[in-house]
């Protein structure tokens, strides 16, 4: 049994604001050893769940961030910032089930650190279904026929996944306060619910249907201003709705509308801060 395990920072337990997550700021070294104690917690359940492999896909900013030294000895390690698939490369159909652990909920919405991507995004579409990064990812794992059979992070991130992914096991390690402010549970005490759900989740993977991506899914993207919209269009293909600050793509595909998604919010950056 194969398990696919693509960790975020933002859902990490204990973690409250950018401090932790940036690697220019002086939480940051706490925040890649919290990380990797979740991670180790999740592939220790998956592994006692039955999986016989985990690769791990480090998917938080440069994407550099989990301790290779620390890192479960039984686990391989995907890391380093320029992927095609960004936070789920290497995920195939070779893998009996997806698990997302220190996510986080999507822009707009209540949440330790919520965002999509990046600051820029406001809102995110695939057709009429408003997503963020838990459901584009679902999304690219059920394109490959592989459900995501557990979502772990702060308790926006569970919900969202609860409202898209019916029957997947969640583990919430912390309550958001305000954005950047939360109730954690201990690391000790989290690593048991990671380990204790993964577990869990392996076991219930076959009640857990993959997130099937529609057919020449249409993307839309709302960023925060012009600019962004603007820059993000120049990706052939693109165009901005009048009278706002959407830019849609028709792809053919979820892949392709995913490294459309890459592509356009790399553009938007080059006005984030102007």
């Amino acid at each position: 049994m194969n398990i696919y395990l693509s960790v975020d920072m933002e859902g990490i337990t204990g973690i409250p604001d950018y401090t932790f997550v940036d690697s220019t700021q002086h939480n940051y070294g706490i925040g890649r050893s919290l990380m990797t104690g979740d991670a180790n917690a999740v592939i220790e359940g998956a592994l006692a769940g039955g999986a016989e492999h985990v690769l791990v896909n480090d998917s938080h900013s440069k994407m550099n961030n989990l301790l290779p030294e620390k890192l479960h000895p039984e686990a391989e390690l995907i890391n380093g910032g320029v992927k095609l698939y960004s936070m789920v490369e290497g995920l195939d159909n070779t893998y009996d089930g997806a698990i997302f652990t220190g996510y986080h909920s999507r822009a707009g919405q209540p949440g330790v650190m919520s965002h999509s991507m990046i600051h820029a995004v406001r809102n995110m579409w695939i057709n009429e279904q408003e997503i963020g990064e838990i459901g584009f990812n679902a999304y690219i794992a059920g394109y490959h026929g592989v459900p995501v059979i557990m979502v772990a992070g702060d308790d926006g991130a569970c919900r969202e996944a609860e409202e898209l992914i019916p029957g997947v096991v969640t583990a919430a390690v912390k309550t958001s306060l305000t954005r950047s402010a939360v109730r954690s549970l201990s690391p000790q005490k989290a690593q048991e619910l990671l380990k204790e759900k993964a577990a869990e989740a392996i076991a219930n993977r076959n009640n857990v249907k993959p997130l099937t991506p529609p057919d020449n899914p249409v993307l839309r993207i709302e960023f925060t201003n012009y600019g962004q919209a603007e820059w993000a269009a120049f990706m052939p293909g693109c165009e901005i709705e009048p009278g706002s600050t959407v830019v849609r793509f028709e792809a053919k595909d979820i892949l392709e509308a995913y490294s459309a998604m890459l592509v356009m919010i790399e553009l938007a950056l080059q006005t984030t801060y102007r």
